[in-house]
């Protein structure tokens, strides 16, 4: 479930390495359920081609779906960190 106030989006951060065999179909499911929920896709520089998917999805809905290339791989913290707007 979601809830929306006045002017905000819900934002879901998903951080994604090695995911190229997930990324498609969970992206595709959670924009089924909640449509009007923004992705930010964060990839630790996935060498199995997650990002280049994530850019494909973004293209196809630059509305909702976001991506965030990072160049290291350092922990879930510092991957979830850019969804919380800092």
């Amino acid at each position: 479930m979601t809830r929306q106030t006045a002017g905000m989006a819900a934002i879901v951060v998903m951080p994604t390495y090695n995911e190229a065999e997930n990324l498609h179909r969970t992206a595709t499911r959670l924009r089924q359920a909640a449509p009007n929920v923004h992705l930010l896709v964060v990839d630790d520089a996935s060498p199995d081609g997650t990002g280049r998917i994530a850019d494909a999805l973004s293209a196809a809905d630059p509305q909702h779906i976001h991506v965030l290339h990072r160049t290291v791989k350092d922990g879930l913290g510092a991957v979830i960190r850019p969804g919380f707007g800092s």
